[in-house]
């Protein structure tokens, strides 16, 4: 007989090299435990796979509705094009085959059938159809519309229903189990020999030493998950899937309230292989931002840690997540409306959670900065006043992680609130000036081309911030602007050695070069790369005559060179505006939709004058000189308004860090100087979540300044589109180098008198 220390400290006696009496009963008892959780994690993966297959099985429905109906919609002579004209069709034609669904939907015996047709002709047939219906089924996206609420989108939609309920915390709970569940297998299978005595001495002292073994680890194991809440969060997440199932009503009410939470999990499941149908336009290629394959694959490799986090990341926001990690200081420069916000706000989630647990990043991680007081990390957000709620917002709204606001006149007190309880503290470009300085375990810094300028104070701030902290993340969906400088300015506030490493010859070789060099800080992914569920985007360009006093206006703007009076001498007479009058004329086709409308203008005046014309229909302007709790104000009342209304805004304010997808139409008073200022403006209502296809006009005036815009507008997009709309950066080469806008205006305003002195 001999004594060892038992799993819990107590003493087992052994005999005959196995455990009798209390040390037997304590095995039997911890292995009872771990076989109950292993059982309660296999009912919560048999619950949640039954949920998925429900989605599974609707989703397959709707797609298959939608391949077909594409497929019947191509005539059946573009077989012969698939086949480069070696495919003959007649006899198909005349035997009532019209279109390739035709074709698709039947057997080789079927069009054996056909008088005409031979076998090799058969299943040449069938082969250039299914062809047909892959490349079909690859460019098809499931969309729901709650305009046609059918039996079998309603069903998709209370499927996914039940899992937007459950939550993100029931999927990671899932998978959680399911790995502890897979962890335990081995260990339990080698512990069967300790559930009794009998069984143990028969095992053989080989089988029993391993029998301990596997006692020892499952019991550790166990003890872990049970510490850790496991069991806890199994239960939980069952009763969440077991959740009685909402009805049709509900369910559509709750996707136009948060259609972006169902697109979702649609995403998500699709990245899992469990939907057919493309899970990105692009591929992963495209959501990985066309990264070189080694810098890709080390951004898959990063872990993240979503715990914190209490909504669903799609694919491409994860990976986006996992870039700014595995580099540390990074732009992230998505197109908007792909949520760059939540992007950051996973980043720091995961570095609240790591740093909580104690694991750190290494040295230049976030155990550099000190935690507050309860060991909290502390985190800094940089965003213009402007868009200072909706991070207060998104931060309580998306993660478990306190918000503080450092503005206004409780800043102070929320400054120590932070410092004491940890967090995110959100302060505006101007507040950052009385902030003193400390470390922080990372700085996210919104609209970052706000710091495009060297010479600027908020720039020499940022910088100075972004220079002691482990992790900088910048946000802007329009790094560049006017010059590729601009570009290369922010790349430097975060790892300039990217620029050094450039050639001095880089202009010769254009911006392929250079967004190869400066990869690895830069991550841009487009709309039409990731969002397949967005409607189209309608873009109309109005152009209308200019009425006698509108071309008044305009010859006495140009006779005074007044460049910004030329752009809205259309307006100085709202009485006679064409452009006010087809303004009406759209805006009334809106209100007898229902359709809610967002008015885009430079000029305050243009909106006065837009208002006045409008009256009750508008819900407020937001310009400027707006409080930012007012215009937040606006903005959600506009978007609870049932049925029509509009929203006027100053398109440099309204712009920039709005939610408005309420809105379908948007507006455009006239043309911007820069593609970026009009980007911004359609996607505040063209981004996930988006429902209803969103139509874009713009009201141009024939004989004016509009036509040399809309072709300044040209070549800056094709700059911007050559340079920085991919993911790898842009260099400073004399191609890409762009004049200053006041350059422009005079260009322009010459150009224009020159034209009227000539007429």
């Amino acid at each position: 007989m001999g004594a060892t220390m038992g799993p819990y400290g107590r003493v087992v006696v052994e005999r005959e090299g196995w455990p009798v009496g209390r040390g037997a009963r304590e095995v039997r008892e911890v292995l009872g435990r771990a076989g109950r959780l292993v059982g309660a994690a296999r009912v919560l993966a048999a619950d949640h796979g039954a949920a998925v297959e429900r989605v599974a099985v609707a989703h397959r429905a709707v797609f298959g509705r939608l391949v077909r109906a594409e497929l019947a919609a191509i005539p059946v002579e573009r077989l012969k094009d698939v086949s480069e004209g070696r495919l003959q069709v007649g006899a198909l034609t005349a035997a009532g085959y019209r279109t390739v669904a035709d074709v698709h939907d039947r057997t080789r015996q079927d069009l054996l059938r056909v008088p005409g047709v031979t076998a090799p002709a058969a299943t040449r047939l069938l082969a250039a159809a299914a062809g047909i219906a892959a490349a079909v089924e690859e460019g098809t996206a499931v969309r729901l519309d709650p305009a046609h609420p059918d039996e079998d989108a309603t069903a998709l939609l209370a499927a996914v229903h039940h899992l937007v309920q459950a939550g993100p915390a029931a999927r990671r709970t899932v998978a959680e189990a399911a790995a502890f569940a897979d962890r335990l297998a081995a260990p339990l299978a080698a512990a069967r020999p300790a559930r009794g005595r009998l069984r143990g001495l028969l095992a053989g002292a080989e089988r029993r030493e391993l029998a301990r073994a596997a006692v020892e680890s499952v019991a550790e194991q166990v003890g872990a998950a049970e510490a850790d809440g496991l069991p806890l969060r199994i239960a939980q997440a069952g009763a969440d899937l077991l959740r009685p199932a909402a009805d049709r009503v509900e369910s559509w009410v709750a996707f136009e309230h948060a259609p972006a939470d169902f697109y979702a999990e649609l995403a998500l499941l699709a990245e899992d292989g469990r939907l057919t149908g493309p899970t990105t336009r692009g591929g992963r290629p495209a959501a990985e931002g066309h990264l070189p394959d080694p810098l890709a694959e080390a951004v898959r490799a990063q872990p993240l840690d979503e715990r914190r986090c209490t909504v669903s990341l799609r694919g491409y926001q994860a990976f986006g997540a996992r870039f700014a990690l595995a580099r540390r200081r990074v732009v992230l420069g998505d197109e908007m409306g792909l949520g760059k916000t939540v992007q950051a706000l996973a980043v720091l989630a995961h570095l609240a959670e790591r740093a909580a647990a104690g694991a750190g990043e290494g040295a230049e991680g976030p155990a550099a900065a000190p935690p507050a007081e309860n060991g909290e990390a502390r985190f800094l957000v940089v965003c213009p006043a402007s868009v200072l709620v909706n991070w207060q917002r998104e931060t309580a709204a998306r993660t478990t992680l306190a918000a503080h606001r450092y503005h206004g006149p409780g800043r102070e007190a929320a400054r120590e609130r932070w410092e004491a309880e940890g967090g995110v503290l959100v302060a505006t470009y101007e507040s950052l000036r009385t902030l003193p300085e400390q470390p922080v375990a990372a700085l996210v810094v919104d609209e970052a081309h706000f710091v495009k300028n060297p010479a600027a104070l908020r720039t020499r701030l940022v910088a100075a911030f972004a220079a002691r902290t482990p992790y900088a993340l910048f946000l802007t969906g329009t790094p560049m602007e006017n010059r590729v400088e601009e570009f290369r300015t922010l790349i430097g506030h975060l790892q300039p050695e990217l620029l050094a490493e450039l050639p001095t010859t880089i202009g010769a070789l254009g911006p392929r070069a250079f967004r190869r060099a400066v990869a690895p800080g830069y991550l841009r992914r487009n709309q039409q790369d990731v969002l397949t569920e967005l409607p189209d985007v309608v873009r109309v360009d109005e152009w209308t005559d200019l009425s006698g006093p509108d071309r008044a206006a305009y010859a006495a703007a140009v006779a005074e060179g007044n460049f910004m009076a030329m752009r809205r001498a259309a307006w100085a007479d709202p009485a006679h505006s064409a452009k006010l009058r087809r303004l009406r004329e759209l805006v009334g086709e809106a209100a007898e939709s229902g359709h809610k409308v967002v008015v885009f203008s430079y000029f305050r005046e243009v909106l006065a004058a837009v208002a006045g014309a409008l009256g009750p229909a508008v819900a407020g302007t937001v310009e400027g000189g707006l409080d930012i709790e007012e215009r937040q104000r606006l903005v959600d009342a506009f978007t609870a308004t049932a049925g029509h209304a509009v929203l006027l805004c100053q398109i440099q304010s309204g712009g920039t860090g709005l939610n408005l997808q309420a809105a379908n139409v948007v507006l455009l008073c006239e043309p911007q100087l820069k593609p970026t200022l009009e980007d911004q403006a359609v996607a505040r209502a063209q981004r996930m979540g988006q429902l209803r296809r969103v139509r874009v006009h713009r009201l141009l005036g024939t004989d004016s300044v509009d036509r040399g815009l809309v072709e300044l507008l040209r070549r800056k997009a094709e700059l911007f589109d050559g340079y920085a709309r991919r993911s790898e950066l842009a260099e400073n080469t004399p191609e890409a180098v762009d004049g200053s806008d006041r350059a422009l205006a005079a260009r322009i305003v010459a150009e224009e008198q020159l034209r009227l002195a000539a007429g």
